[in-house]
């Protein structure tokens, strides 16, 4: 899914971009899509799809004034895990928000696409990557939520 959205919302705006010679689109992924690691492997495999799609439409659009962002976030402080019914992942989900104390707090991401959108046309800040300042390398993080005691 992440993916054919994706591509289905760039088809959908970009020819009226390239016919206006303006427009940003920017595509929210996930660290994930940075570092791989080993569960869930299609979760991984569509985040860095999702980069590397971006990168490329990127490289075909910017001669028409197109600018594409990608945001990659670290753990946010969202609801996501009152999904899970695995009570192991719920408490190593859990341990882990504790040793890096929390999440990014939404607004924040908010705040860095708004800032990200509102810069000069003629300026593509291509790529952020937002984490909290404790949160470790991805696959130590799938290490806490996976392990069996």
């Amino acid at each position: 899914m992440n993916v054919l959205d994706l591509l289905n919302g760039m088809q959908a705006v970009i020819p009226s971009m390239i016919e206006h010679q303006t427009g940003t689109i920017i595509n929210v992924s996930s660290i994930a899509g940075k570092k791989t690691f080993a569960d869930p492997a299609t979760y991984v495999g569509t985040k860095f799809a999702v980069h590397s799609i971006s990168e490329n439409v990127r490289e075909e659009v910017s001669k028409h004034n197109v600018r594409i962002i990608t945001i990659a976030s670290g753990v946010v402080e969202t609801e996501l895990i009152s999904h899970t019914s695995d009570a192991q992942i719920k408490e190593g989900y859990t341990k882990w928000k504790k040793f890096i104390h929390s999440g990014i707090n939404p607004n924040t991401v908010e705040e860095t696409i708004y800032f990200v959108f509102n810069q000069l046309q003629s300026v593509n800040i291509r790529e952020v990557v937002l984490v909290p300042t404790k949160q470790q390398a991805r696959y130590k993080i799938i290490k806490l939520v996976y392990l069996r005691k």
